[in-house]
């Protein structure tokens, strides 16, 4: 890019302080949470925008793409920044697009849908739903700061995934439009299976500008954390209640021991050498999941109905990719992977995991339901990373037994382990984004059209 691309930009949006060049705040607007992973911090580490602009209207974002398409600009779409894989790091230059200012929630519809900017961060969305009766399906451990439209590009699930299932499941994603890459970009709406284009795509098909999403009826949610002697008592225990259909709850997390050790502002919740189960559960359940607790064994280490004034922890800090974070604190040769254990058989899954890397390999669960409504033990171990190879030797004998992986340690969305089989990712990346200027290089088996032939 040169001073008279940027000028250009800066007139484009009417506003000098919308295009932004210090070298500071280009590189923080640059990067995610890519250095979760120690394969991605040296890869990417390196890599930054020339500059970064911030529109205010799907009309500003659309004159911004027509402008870089001319001059064959690369354009990088950056939500909140909360992704952990690289998504919203530019390969090669080229411009961020700060989605950040687009953060309005358009409406709350009274049959529970949130139409929204995709700069709208989650909690936004869930507080204004509260007032009116509804709440989140799912959304991250990151949900204080994540947006919308950076969830629906990079995440899958979270929170609310034991009853709702991922993004993906049960039309929770119910509509999107999308400005494409082209020599006049154009805005298109995706309703019902067709948003599972644009999905977990990173943003290289196409620029999320606008969402609709499924909400969920409110409920008043207790929180519990209940601690077991050993990791397969807790484990039996929040297997259980999380396959107890009448039990509605919004979070059950598994915790072998060392990881609650990582928990530093929650120590007093987390007796020593014990494993942990953390529950979210409507409130009017909590005393009887108590009672279970008890008849299992386990022992109540913090329980606060939602009846009470918050004065404790928010358990979902410590909970999904937060858990790596907190480790991360404690012993940065620590990292992570994400898995999928098979429900008939995942306590030989877990024995062959710990007979062939000890406690390298370290469990953490996430019940989550799948899109045929069965129960999964998701798992986000934490792991001990020595090395590229042994990082790989973990990957490969867990799918060896069955576990799949998507691996957090690539940098393009078919490694990851969200990329859809039917290729319609890639399909839609070759009709909204032909010349490969939308975060080029994170589908790796794309090859761009001659440009020329694409501004016919």
């Amino acid at each position: 890019m040169t001073s008279t691309h940027i000028s250009d930009l800066a007139a484009i949006l009417g506003r000098e302080d919308a295009v932004l060049v210090d070298p500071q705040m280009v590189e923080r607007l640059s990067k995610d949470f890519y250095w979760y992973s120690p394969v991605l911090k040296i890869l990417l580490e390196d890599k930054r925008a020339e500059a970064v602009v911030q529109p205010r209207s799907r009309e500003e974002i659309q004159n911004v793409l027509r402008y870089c398409f001319d001059k064959g600009i690369p354009v990088t779409t950056r939500g909140s920044g909360t992704g952990n894989y690289g998504q919203a790091v530019p390969l090669d230059g080229g411009v961020v697009i700060d989605l950040a200012p687009m953060d309005r929630i358009l409406t709350i519809e009274p049959s529970g849908v949130a139409v929204c900017e995709p700069g709208a961060r989650l909690i936004a969305i869930e507080n204004e739903a509260r007032k009116v009766g509804w709440e989140l399906r799912c959304y991250p451990s990151t949900y204080v700061k994540a947006s919308i439209g950076g969830f629906l590009g990079g995440g899958s699930g979270g929170i609310g995934s034991i009853t709702y299932g991922g993004l993906r499941d049960n039309q929770t994603v119910q509509g999107i439009e999308l400005l494409t890459m082209e020599k006049e970009p154009r805005f298109i709406r995706f309703e019902g299976e067709e948003v599972h284009q644009i999905l977990h795509s990173w943003g290289t098909n196409g620029i999320i500008t606008e969402v609709r999403l499924a909400l969920g009826p409110k409920r008043d949610w207790a929180q519990l954390v209940v601690a077991f002697a050993s990791y397969d008592t807790a484990y039996t225990f929040a297997e259980k209640i999380a396959n107890d259909a009448p039990t509605s709850k919004r979070l059950v997390t598994v915790f072998e021991w060392p990881i609650p050790s990582y928990f530093t502002p929650i120590q007093r919740f987390c007796p020593t050498r014990q494993s942990l189960v953390f529950f979210l559960v409507d409130d009017p359940a909590l005393p009887d999941v108590v009672r279970r607790a008890d008849l299992a064994g386990g022992t109540v280490a913090f329980s606060q109905p939602h009846t009470e004034p918050r004065k404790g922890p928010l358990l979902t800090d410590y909970t999904w990719n937060h858990t790596t974070l907190w480790a991360l604190k404690t012993a940065p040769d620590l990292t992570y992977l994400q898995c999928g254990f098979n429900p008939d058989s995942a306590r030989q899954q877990f024995r062959l995991l710990r007979e062939r890397f000890g406690t390298d390999f370290l469990f953490h669960i996430e019940f989550v339901k799948n899109d045929r409504d069965r129960i999964i033990p998701a798992g986000l171990p934490i792991v001990r990373f020595k090395d590229e190879d042994y990082l790989n030797d973990m990957i490969d004998y867990c799918r060896e037994i069955g576990v799949s992986v998507a691996n957090p340690h690539v940098n393009q969305v078919e490694g990851g382990g969200r990329f859809r089989s039917d290729n319609i990712q890639l399909q839609a990346k070759y009709r909204y984004d032909p010349c490969g200027l939308l975060n080029p290089g994170k589908i790796a088996t794309f090859s761009p059209e001659d440009t020329t032939a694409a501004q016919k």
